[in-house]
């Protein structure tokens, strides 16, 4: 088992870390942001996806560069 998830004894009762604040997350309706503990959270990270705080790792696919040309 991950350090992030931690499960109950009932499997229908899983507990996540918010992935911003890593405060514990059922997951369940009362959490509707889930995997974020709040909608905050969940903006905070969307922003930092926005403004490429974060990214995927890999190769850049696009570039800056004037090198296309239009068909």
């Amino acid at each position: 088992m991950s350090d992030k998830t931690v499960e109950t004894s009932s499997t229908s009762n899983i507990v996540l870390q918010c992935p911003q604040c890593k405060k514990p997350v059922h997951w369940n309706e009362r959490y509707p942001h889930r995997p974020f503990c709040s909608k905050r959270c969940q903006q905070l990270d969307f922003g930092e996806w926005a403004t490429e705080q974060n990214t995927i790792a890999g190769a850049s696919v696009m570039t800056d560069s004037g090198d296309w040309q239009e068909d």
